[in-house]
């Protein structure tokens, strides 16, 4: 066996259809797409057309919403709080500087997770009822910001 014997397997190669090049070819005259029609016609096909039945696209629930005005909060668990002195002042420029918080998106949240175990005045852009409710049982202020 050499180079010059070699075929290709039968069946792994199709003929190459050459539309339009004569009758003679039995693909002449309306290439193979029979006579009229949308589909006989050159780049008239609608995209999604399923001849009258409700298309794909239609008949899919639909469903989510995106809220343009959303606002997503940085969020911050009591028990990080823990790092700042007893009686310090908390705000989000501060909880940056600390890196609790990597960036504030729209502000800051405080969440009750953990334990509060120091005095705190707090101010951020959200609290959860508990959270607030724990700052001040231990003494502080929670005070919302815009």
């Amino acid at each position: 066996m050499d180079l010059s014997t070699l075929e290709n397997a039968k069946g792994a190669k199709k003929a190459k259809f050459r539309k339009g090049q004569g009758r003679a070819t039995g693909n002449g005259k309306t290439c193979g797409k029979g006579n009229k029609g949308q589909g006989a016609h050159n780049h008239t096909k609608k995209n999604g057309f399923e001849g009258g039945q409700l298309p794909y696209a239609r008949r899919i629930p639909k469903f989510g919403f995106k809220n343009i005005n959303r606002k997503e909060f940085s969020i911050v668990s009591l028990d990080k709080l823990n790092v700042f002195e007893d009686g310090a002042e908390v705000n989000p420029t501060i909880l940056i500087e600390k890196g609790l918080v990597k960036k504030s998106l729209s502000g800051v949240k405080i969440l009750a997770g953990g334990k509060l175990e120091k005095k705190l005045n707090v101010s951020a852009n959200a609290f959860s009822a508990s959270a607030k409710k724990a700052i001040e049982d231990l003494g502080g202020s929670a005070k919302t910001i815009d």
